[in-house]
């Protein structure tokens, strides 16, 4: 007799992560990506569903992926070389660009040695789990405000850990005092936190630094090309070089992609040999590396300081702007410019009729990113934007927040 019945039901696989999207959405948490295609021949636009939209929330901070001779420089570089290397940087993978740029990035520094990861993300997870893991009684001290790369980097060492308040250096203090002088710490910070676009007290870090006997681990990412007489950073724009490991990238303001740590031989040297993200994954294209060094080229040059002091002042005049238009913004002493928005529905709503019907497209960036209640635009505004289009811009927001109220 053949059964009648309906089989059994498979269970769903993936019934907790559906669950984990739900909640997400539930929530207003899900993420939605804007798909836009960048203009090189129209610099700050891109292309979004077949129209031209202006954007002012990438962190191509200067518009060095548009710049012509960086262009030209990766354009002739893959006609030499072709578009990938083939191989990790242990098998088949080191071109003499790798080499050139890490003894450059040393030099600008002032550090022994510098190394190549295939991002910042990748530079800090894998540099502070691979030194951390090879030094267990190292505690580390680390700023409450860090990248996700950062606390990532400390938490997979599962080193000993003190969370200090955000640039606070009492609480920081009290946390060193605590621990035998002869105790191995690093301080792990940023020079730029880019959701308030406030600065550490890099110097009065150092001193702590000095005082308790501890190492320091600056991630430089936000500063690099925007900061110091040669784009170096904060650290070196206030004369600052008892930094032990300087972090920072090329995804932002160079307009390229990787990231990199320099810092003193040894360790950076252990790093090379035994990080896992380093050594077994595809390195970066030879062609993209040359774009990187035409990039420096620009930005430690006049030009590249020219472009440093435009940039202040046009995110200065956007500052200005939003207070003329009576729209809440954090006060923040460098080139970005985080707009308060406050409601996770209504941040997202106002971006979205930016871009629907002004072509107007700024990321909306809500919680976990930062905290609920403090949603928010985190505004850049390249040098190469013409105060035309800043009163523009601000015109379109002043409009959609006046109709939108919170």
């Amino acid at each position: 007799m053949i059964s009648t019945l309906a089989p059994p039901r498979a269970p769903d696989t993936y019934a907790g992560l559906r669950a984990g999207l739900d909640r997400l959405r539930a929530e207003g948490l899900y993420r939605d990506f804007v798909a836009c295609s960048y203009l090189a021949e129209d610099r700050g636009h891109a292309l979004h569903q077949g129209r031209r939209i202006q954007v002012w929330c990438t962190n191509d901070y200067l518009g060095m992926s548009q710049h012509q001779h960086v262009m030209n420089a990766q354009l002739t570089s893959t006609l030499r070389h072709g578009t990938g290397n083939g191989g990790s940087r242990n098998i088949a993978g080191t071109s003499e660009a790798h080499v050139e740029l890490e003894t450059l990035l040393a030099g600008w520094h002032a550090k022994e040695r510098a190394l190549i990861f295939t991002s910042g993300y990748v530079a800090n997870v894998e540099t502070l789990a691979t030194l951390l893991r090879a030094a267990p009684e190292t505690m580390v001290f680390s700023d409450a405000l860090n990248h996700r790369s950062l606390i990532e980097g400390v938490r997979t060492s599962g080193n000993t850990k003190h969370i200090f308040a955000h640039n606070d250096l009492t609480d920081l203090e009290l946390a060193l005092a605590q621990q035998p002088l002869d105790r191995p710490k690093l301080i792990v910070f940023e020079s730029v936190y880019s959701m308030d676009g406030d600065i550490a007290p890099i110097r009065e870090i150092c001193d702590l630094a000095e005082r308790y006997n501890a190492q320091t681990y600056l991630d430089e990412t936000h500063a690099i090309g925007v900061s110091g007489p040669t784009g170096a950073g904060i650290s070196e724009a206030i004369r600052e070089d008892r930094v032990t490991f300087v972090q920072g990238v090329f995804g932002k303001a160079v307009g390229t992609t990787g990231g990199y740590v320099a810092g003193p031989d040894v360790p950076l040297d252990y790093v090379r040999s035994h990080a896992p993200g380093f050594i077994f994954t595809t390195t970066i294209p030879r062609a993209s590396l040359d774009a990187t060094l035409a990039s420096l080229a620009v930005i430690r040059s006049a030009e590249g300081a020219a472009m440093r002091e435009e940039l202040r002042t046009k995110a200065e005049l956007m500052r200005r702007r939003l207070t003329e238009a009576g729209i809440g913004h954090v006060p923040a002493p460098t080139h970005l410019v985080p707009v308060l928005v406050p409601g996770g529905d209504r941040v997202k709503r106002i971006s979205r009729r930016l871009l629907d019907e002004f072509s107007v497209y700024v990321q909306p960036i809500n919680f976990p990113s930062v905290p609920k209640g403090g949603e928010r635009f985190r505004v850049t505004i390249a040098p190469f934007r013409t105060e035309e289009q800043i009163d523009r811009f601000v015109e379109a927001l002043a409009l959609c927040l006046a109709d939108d109220p919170s």
